[in-house]
C-alpha cells in the first residue's frame, strides 16, 4: 500500500515594492534633501542612473520596438522639480489635483493614463514638495471658509512610491494642520506602513481601488493582490484614517453579477468593524476613447478588454474627445446592482457618485 505524500501548501509571495531598473535625475533635483535621499537609495542598490535636462524629456530608453521601450519606461524612475504649480481640477473626487508624482509602475490595461501620459509612461517624482504644499495652502486660503479637497492620485499611485519619496507623509502631516484642507488618494498597493504612525487629524481619506477577481486577474498586472489591499485597508482604519473604496472600472462581462457580488461579500467579511463607520464608495464604469483603444491594443496586444464602439454609448469627454461608455440600460443595471449590494453589506456607507 502506497502512503500518499502530503502536498506542501502553496505560499503566496507578497507583492514587492517598486524598484526601478534605471533612474534619471534633473541636476537641480539634487539641491533638495529629498533628491539627495533618493540618489543615496539608488546608489546603495547599484541601480544605474543618468542625468536629464528635463523630467518631461527622457530619451535613450532601452528597447528596439515601441512595446519594449514602453515596458522599459514603466521600470524607469525620473526625479525632478515640479515647475508648474497651477493645479488641475479633479472633479468629482476633489476640487484640485495635488501633483506629487506622475506615472505608475502598474500595468492596468484600462488605465486612462495610457492616453493622458501618451509617450511619457515613465514614473516621475517631484522633490520640491514644500513648494507644492505651499501652492496648496494658497488654494485653501482662496476658497476659505469652504473646505478644499486635494486628490493626490490623479496621475499616479503615490502609495507605490512612498518608500522612495515620503511625499504622502509630507502631505498628510501638512493637511493635518489645515482645518479647511482635506487630502484624498486612491491606491492599488498595500505598502501603507510609512503612513500608519502619522498624525492626520482625520483630514486624509485613503481609498483602495478594488474590483472583481476577473478584472484584477485579467487587467491589473503588477499591482497588489485583492487580499493585500483589504488587509492594508484594515490597518488604515485601525489608526483612524477615513476609509473609502473605488470600484473602477466597473466592467460588464459574462458573470459580472456573481463577480461583483462576491467582491462586496468579501469586503463585508474581511473589514474590521472600525472600518465601516465612515465608509465611502465611488463607482466608475469602464470607458475608453479611440486614442486609448489604439494605445492599449499596441501595448497589451493580448488583452481581453472589450472596446467595441458599436455596442457602446458615445459621450463627449472632458479632454475634447468622445468617450465610449455603457448604454443607459447596462449602466443603470450596474449602478442599481452595486448600490443594493453595497448598502446590504454596509448600511451606513455613503456612495459619493456613479459615473
Amino acid at each position: 500500500m502506497t502512503t500518499p505524500i502530503a502536498e506542501r501548501p502553496r505560499q503566496t509571495r507578497e507583492t514587492p515594492l517598486f524598484v526601478p531598473e534605471l533612474v534619471y535625475f534633473e541636476p537641480a533635483s539634487l539641491d533638495y534633501p529629498k533628491g539627495r535621499r533618493i540618489l543615496d537609495w539608488v546608489q546603495e542598490r547599484g541601480i544605474p542612473y543618468r542625468t536629464t535636462t528635463s523630467h518631461n524629456r527622457i530619451t535613450g530608453l532601452p528597447g528596439e520596438t515601441e512595446l519594449e521601450r514602453y515596458k522599459a519606461a514603466k521600470r524607469t524612475l525620473v526625479v525632478g522639480i515640479r515647475k508648474t504649480l497651477k493645479f488641475d481640477t479633479s472633479k468629482p473626487s476633489a476640487e484640485y489635483a495635488l501633483p506629487l508624482s506622475t506615472g505608475c509602475m502598474g500595468h492596468c490595461h484600462y488605465c486612462y493614463l495610457q492616453t493622458t501620459l501618451g509617450a511619457k509612461p515613465y514614473v516621475r517624482v517631484y522633490v520640491n514638495t514644500e513648494d507644492i504644499l505651499g501652492a496648496a495652502k494658497t488654494y485653501i486660503e482662496e476658497r476659505a471658509p469652504e473646505i478644499t479637497r486635494f486628490e493626490a492620485a490623479c496621475t499616479s499611485d503615490p502609495v507605490g512610491l512612498e518608500h522612495l519619496t515620503g511625499s504622502l507623509a509630507d502631505a498628510i502631516t501638512f493637511m493635518a494642520n489645515e482645518p479647511l484642507g482635506r487630502l484624498r488618494f486612491v491606491t492599488k498597493y498595500h505598502h501603507v506602513e510609512p503612513l500608519l504612525h502619522l498624525k492626520h487629524n482625520g483630514n486624509t481619506r485613503i481609498r483602495f481601488s478594488v474590483n472583481s477577481d476577473y478584472v484584477i486577474k485579467n487587467f491589473e498586472p503588477a499591482t497588489s493582490r485583492f487580499a493585500e489591499r483589504i488587509e492594508a485597508a484594515g490597518k488604515i482604519a485601525k489608526v483612524g484614517y477615513p476609509l473609502g473604496f473605488i470600484i473602477a472600472p466597473i466592467i460588464w462581462y459574462d458573470g459580472w453579477e456573481d463577480g461583483y457580488g462576491e467582491l462586496l461579500a468579501k469586503l463585508g467579511a474581511a473589514l474590521p468593524k472600525e472600518a465601516t463607520s465612515d465608509l465611502t464608495f465611488e463607482l466608475i464604469q469602464h470607458r475608453f476613447t479611440k486614442t486609448a483603444k489604439s494605445t492599449i491594443e499596441k501595448r497589451y496586444p493580448k488583452t481581453k478588454l472589450e472596446m467595441d464602439e458599436a455596442i457602446r454609448k458615445k459621450k463627449w469627454g472632458r479632454w475634447g474627445q468622445h468617450k465610449y461608455v455603457y448604454p443607459d440600460e447596462q449602466a443603470d443595471a450596474l449602478r442599481m446592482f452595486l448600490t443594493e449590494r453595497i448598502f446590504g453589506e454596509f448600511p451606513m456607507a455613503k456612495i459619493e457618485y456613479f459615473t
